[in-house]
């Protein structure tokens, strides 16, 4: 899309957003369920996009994408009259008579550019809270997953007038017109490279950001872990989309004496979710591009499989491979995996375990198998990271109950249920200051009195 299209696109979500049409509960409400009944019209088109494009199963593409679409609508339908009420505040003696509240205002016109990984979830959900909220949203999908692309363009576009809700495809190009725009807010999911490029474009217009990126997020297995359900589940979220999951486990931490027994287990459950040939499965993914899969190949190094390391370069499967004997000189330890490569570390001590995690960048999430309460204490309050799960993984995300995002340099901003509500709304302190009685103590002529006065109020 040219510069000026572009342009075009935002005067006119801007011009329509100034008419307050958007403002109304109802013409919400109206649109959550116009796009609540086009995904359920359009879920097998759905489904067959995410497996041409990321070979997703129709059961995995329901549970990890169409589904939690339509749980944030339905949740947002059942909250949005609470979430966008005036909150009340209890107004301090020094502003007697008055009443204090708080008034939640969408943003304006939203930029979502979302992944390739989760590329319905990830850029319907967002949406959902923008338009929830009470904006207008471009919305930019990932040119590497084209078939899902096509698919959310067809909806968007016949659910949305333009002026409510464009969709933009295509790749860098685009991705450049759009962020030398100025829009009200953006939200981006995806890699650190871009998310910077992203805060630096939205730092020119001091355009508030949220920044969904990722990291190596640790799997930390104390000795006291139930191992046989630890590798159960560490598997799933491991090897769930074949690896490409900003919160899958990068590698696992397991305590030395556990390492032989949690590897036999973690190859057990392998066969059992994912056959003896997993690269035979069709409810297997498989590599979102050859780019990638080049990427992630070379990253296994043939003297360090435990099991698994098979690949398929004509359909760009890789299989659920560990890696053992790894140490954080080795390439697979340099950067975030993001693919079906499940490195197996070791600590020795508490102390050990907890320097090697937070001695590197604070991940997006990070998993603690343990029966140790105390240890569950001290690693949950001591280590920085945006969210996690205790004795299982990814499931964190799958709740409309609480807010999900990064720390540091994982991301910024949250969003789910009513966090992502707030986060496309701008919350207005209001005092509502009343008429029938005007306190004569902060007005000049300052005197002594005034003062004392004013000391006992705000001591």
């Amino acid at each position: 899309m040219q510069q000026l299209e572009t342009q075009a696109v935002l005067k006119n979500q801007r011009a329509f957003f100034k008419t307050g049409a958007t403002l109304p509960l109802q013409f919400r409400i109206n649109a959550l369920k116009k796009l609540q009944a086009s995904i359920k019209q359009n879920e097998k088109e759905i489904t067959n996009a995410l497996t041409a494009d990321l070979g997703k199963s129709a059961q995995e593409g329901f549970m990890c994408e169409i589904g939690l679409v339509l749980s944030e609508i339905s949740y947002m339908l059942k909250n949005i009259k609470k979430f966008a009420a005036d909150e009340k505040r209890k107004t301090c003696i020094t502003n007697f008579p008055a009443k204090s509240f708080v008034k939640k205002s969408p943003r304006g016109v939203v930029l979502i550019m979302s992944p390739w990984n989760y590329p319905f979830l990830l850029t319907l959900e967002p949406l959902v809270d923008a338009l929830a909220a009470g904006n207008t949203a471009v919305v930019k999908p990932s040119a590497y997953s084209p078939n899902t692309s096509r698919v959310i363009e067809k909806m968007l576009t016949e659910c949305f007038a333009p002026e409510y809700v464009t969709v933009i495809t295509g790749g860098r190009a685009e991705n450049q017109s759009l962020l030398e725009q100025r829009f009200d807010y953006i939200f981006f999911t995806g890699s650190h490279r871009v998310g910077r490029e992203v805060m630096r474009k939205a730092a020119e217009n001091l355009t508030p950001v949220t920044l969904e990126l990722g990291g190596k997020s640790p799997c930390i297995v104390d000795k006291t872990a139930k191992i046989a359900l630890a590798a159960k589940r560490i598997v799933w979220g491991k090897f769930l989309n074949c690896g490409q999951t900003c919160v899958a486990p990068d590698y696992i931490l397991c305590h030395e004496s556990v390492k032989s027994e949690l590897i036999t287990a973690l190859k057990q459950q392998i066969v059992v979710q994912f056959g003896v040939v997993p690269l035979a499965n069709n409810s297997y993914g498989k590599i979102i591009n050859q780019k990638h899969f080049e990427r992630i190949k070379a990253l296994i190094d043939p003297s360090k499989i435990a099991y698994g390391g098979k690949t398929d370069s004509t359909l760009q499967k890789i299989e659920p491979t560990i890696l053992e004997n790894v140490t954080w000189n080795d390439p697979v330890m340099k950067q975030e995996i993001f693919g079906p490569i499940l490195p197996v570390l070791t600590y020795s001590t508490q102390e050990e375990m907890m320097n090697i995690v937070n001695s590197h960048a604070r991940p997006l999430a990070l998993y603690l198998f343990t029966e140790n309460k105390e240890l569950e204490n001290t690693v949950l309050s001591n280590c920085s990271f945006g969210g996690g799960c205790v004795n299982d993984t990814i499931i964190h995300l799958a709740t409309n109950n609480m807010g999900f995002g990064g720390v540091g340099e994982s991301g910024m901003g949250a969003y789910h249920g009513k966090v992502g509500f707030d986060t496309f709304s701008h919350s207005k302190t209001i005092v509502d200051k009343k008429t029938w009685l005007d306190i004569k103590m902060r007005y000049q002529p300052y005197t002594s009195a005034k003062e004392k006065k004013l000391r006992k109020f705000l001591k």
